[in-house]
Order: C-alpha cells, then structure tokens, then sequence
C-alpha cells in the first residue's frame, strides 16, 4: 500500500507544479485543479499515516534507552498508536478503492408501473413521492420530466431529475424491480394483492460525453395529453424521439414549448445510451466477478413492501425495516448505506486478492 500511496503523492505533487506553471490555459488550469483536487484529500490521509508510522519506530527506539520517564512516555504513544494506525489503514485501503466517475452526478429516475394494473400504478405514485421526500431530506431539488397519469391519481409511467451533489453514489442502489403487497383501495373483498414497479436510475450525461448526430434521430411533435387522454395543449408541443440505432424511444410533454421537451428528451436518451455503455463496460470488465449485493439491473426483484405487516425488506442484502410508513416518507437511508458499505467491502476484497 505504502508504493501505492508513493506514487499518488508524487502524482499530486507533479500536479500542483503543472498547475503553477500553466499559464493563462484556464481550461488546462481547470482539468488540472480537478484532478489535483480530487486526490488532495487521499495525500493528507497517507501524509497522517506516514507520520503515524514514524511516531512509532521512535517510540519503539525509546523504550530501549536508559530513561525510564521516557520508556514511560513511549509506552503511552505506542498504546495510542496500536488504535490509530490500523484506523487510517481502514481508511486508506476504502479511499483506495477506485470511485464509480458517475458518483457525484445528478440523477434521472425512470418509474414504470409493472405487473398489477391501476394497483401498479398507484404504487409507482408512491414511489415517486417517496424519492421526492429523500431528496427533500437531502436538500437535493427534484423535478418532472415527463409523466404518463391515470385519473386515479397513478403512473404508468414518470421520469424526473433529482439533482444535488452525490445524488447518483446514493440512488444507483435504487434501480430494480420493487414488489407490492397490501389490499388494493379498489378490492371489495379485503385481498391482499401483490403488483411490481420497475425503477430506473440513469446518470445525467453531458452533451459533450454522448454526441447524438441528427441523422440519428426521428423526431415526432403532437399536441400534449392529459391523464384519460384529453389534449391539455392546443398546439403540438409533445415530442417523441425515435433512436434508430438503438430502437430506443423517448417522449415528453409537460414542458409548453415544444423546445423545452425536445431538450429534455435529448436530456432522457443521453442518459439512457451512457447507461447502455455503462452496463456493456461493466459486463466485461465484471464477467468473473457478480456484485455481492446485486447487479442493479432493472429485471431483478431488489425491494419488497409489505403493508399488513409493516415491513420493507431489500433482498439484496437481507435487511428489513419494520416502519414501512417511515420507508414511503423517505426513510431508506438504512437501506442506501447497507448497500453502500457491503458493495465497499467486495471491493476492497477484490483488490486484496489483486495485491496478493
């Protein structure tokens, strides 16, 4: 780990020299104080624990001198520094870990309602809200796309954005298929039914990181519908995207100009087609090794939400709430974290088993 730490530092320190000497470059300025910036906090990390390790071999030295006050002082260090060393190893080895690059971005979420009919539906209403309600305890802001409404108040289908920093590091853990069981508003007979939403998180992608050409594309405009179908827009402000390389389709229309959806749409396919890259990369770079806590794609069951018992459990990781009215207000932070922290530790198991 040390040789590892050695070259990072000399690659920061390599870094601040460029960044000294650029110039009036200010984009040069710029990629170069990112880069520098996003290992600043690892270099003061290794600076601590090569300090660390130095404070134990003198205190080791002065146990062997002749002073007994000292011996005694050393004996105090060393008790304190059996504590912290191997703390800031723990710490090291996690900041080692490489970093998803799509960690700090903003977020599009994609509901669909599943198997389950209007019952569906209104279960991917729930849903929405409560990812609104986790972005709310975030401060993250959070904002409609495109929605496909039932009048019973339900979605078949809601794309939004949530943005705020680290916004993806969190809601990636999200993309499933999440599994509802409770008594329908709409059954008589008390039953207990069972319906699934499928849940999609896609990282915003920047126009310069996927470059759509216009031949690519099939553009369709039409005037906007409401929930049952009635036009809320006179003129035709819809849009509706076709990819043809892809086969992928997007449309939106709850903007009023049919500019401000075109965008959004871009906005939804851009996202999609990194996504599909993501996944192809991944399935290479992965084929020997399955993720401990999931693969996060959309056909697995990740979630289930029990209403007569009170119970949200994720089956990914075996853990189980028992305050599901806490869960549907916001409340998955167990969840998130448990996901987060298991999916660390894989990681860092992996690249021990490359050290050896």
């Amino acid at each position: 780990m040390l040789d590892k730490l050695s070259g990072i530092e000399e690659r920061y320190e390599e870094l601040t020299r460029q960044f000294m000497e650029v110039g009036n470059d200010y984009q040069r300025a710029a990629e170069l104080n990112k880069e520098r910036a996003d290992l600043e906090e690892l270099v003061e990390k290794a600076r601590e624990y090569r300090q660390a390790l130095k404070r134990q071999q003198e205190a080791r030295e002065l146990l062997e001198g002749d002073d007994a006050e000292m011996r005694e002082l050393a004996e105090l260090e060393l008790g304190e520094l059996e504590e912290q060393i191997p703390a800031l190893e723990n710490q090291l080895k996690a900041m080692l870990v490489p970093k998803d690059p799509r960690d700090d971005r903003n977020v599009i979420v994609e509901i669909r309602a599943g198997a389950g009919g209007d019952e569906a539906a209104l279960f991917a209403a729930d849903l929405f809200r409560m990812y609104n309600r986790y972005a709310e305890l975030k401060r993250w802001k959070s904002e409609v796309m495109s929605a496909s409404e039932i009048g019973i108040g339900g979605f078949k289908e809601v794309i939004f954005e949530i943005k705020g920093k680290g916004a993806f590091s969190k809601l990636k853990w999200e993309s499933g298929v999440h599994r509802v069981q409770r008594v329908p508003a709409t059954e008589a007979q008390g039953r207990i039914h069972t319906s699934t939403v499928t849940v999609a998180v896609l990282a915003e992608v920047d126009e310069v990181e996927i470059h759509i050409p216009e031949s690519d594309i099939e553009i369709e405009v039409y005037k906007s519908a409401g929930a049952g179908g009635q036009n809320v827009q006179k003129n035709s402000t819809a849009v509706r995207l076709y990819h043809k390389p892809s086969g992928l389709v997007v449309t939106c229309q709850d903007e009023r100009s049919q500019l401000q959806n075109k965008m959004r749409a871009l906005s939804i396919l851009r996202a999609r087609l990194f996504e599909m890259e993501e996944l192809k990369r991944r399935s290479e770079l992965e084929a020997d090794r399955r993720s401990q806590v999931g693969t996060g794609e959309r056909s697995e069951k990740i979630r289930t939400y029990n209403y007569p018992q009170s119970r949200g459990t994720d089956h990914r990781i075996g853990v189980s709430s028992y305050n599901l009215p806490a869960v549907m207000e916001g409340d998955i932070e167990m969840f998130i974290e448990e996901l987060s922290t298991r999916d660390e530790a894989g990681k860092l198991s992996v690249g021990a088993d490359d050290d050896e």
